[in-house]
């Protein structure tokens, strides 16, 4: 099986000459790049803390450690996904926890438990990154979902229609990428297995499963969200 060689930090670099070129634009059209300059750094921070951290999580595999961190991903999805309606994000975050919790946790348990099998199913390694993947994209939904339905309503919408269309709206993302898969993009999971020497057979299981899990894990707490948030 062949193996990726290792990125030397020299050769990472290179990747940034683009990005800079993007920027360069941004500087010539004068739009401000303050934006794209701090998402850039912060994502770098992050990332290169987050590899130091999770090489202590996989070796401890604690079931407390993996739980904790779901559940604060759970929490700052929620915040985050609130960006769209800002003056209601503290009406909302409960409801908003509560709603990944459901459609998330749902999710979650049926792939770590009846599909992946696993034993035991706190398994940093595996658990983590599944958590994260069905969180950002149910924090993608309910973001576009809350800025649909507050507008909506705002336009003299009923709730039924304010919340047909919200809902719509979140699925908007997930069904565009369940077309184009396979015949305009090979997504992530799929490609990184192809690309560590799996199987494009095996690769293209998991993918089908990551697929459906985030359809699933959206559509269910998009609509758990629209529930708790019903005009009384």
């Amino acid at each position: 099986m062949n193996h990726l060689p290792t990125i030397s930090l020299q050769n990472l670099a290179i990747i940034a000459i683009p990005a800079l070129l993007v920027l360069l634009i941004m500087a010539r059209w004068k739009i401000a790049i303050g934006n794209g300059l701090y998402a850039l750094f912060r994502m770098l921070l992050q990332l290169l803390l987050v590899g130091y951290v999770l090489n202590y999580i996989f070796a401890s595999d604690s079931p407390w450690i993996t739980l904790t961190i779901l559940l604060v991903m759970v929490v700052i999805a929620s915040w985050i996904a609130l960006n769209t309606v800002k003056p209601l994000r503290f009406q909302l975050l409960f409801k908003t926890i509560l709603s990944l919790s459901i459609g998330g946790g749902i999710t979650f348990a049926l792939i770590v438990g009846a599909v992946l099998e696993l034993e035991p199913w706190y398994q940093a390694r595996y658990a983590i990154p599944l958590g994260g993947m069905i969180f950002a994209n149910i924090m993608t939904g309910i973001s576009l979902c809350a800025d649909r339905f507050y507008v909506e309503l705002e336009s003299g919408a009923d709730f039924d229609h304010a919340r047909n269309s919200a809902f719509n709206t979140a699925l908007i993302p997930t069904i565009n990428m369940l077309f184009a898969v396979g015949l305009v993009s090979l997504p992530g999971m799929m490609t990184g297995q192809i690309l560590s020497g799996v199987s494009p057979f095996i690769a293209a299981r998991y993918q089908i499963m990551v697929m459906v899990m985030i359809f699933a894990a959206s559509g269910l707490s998009t609509a758990c969200f629209l529930s708790l948030i019903k005009p009384k």
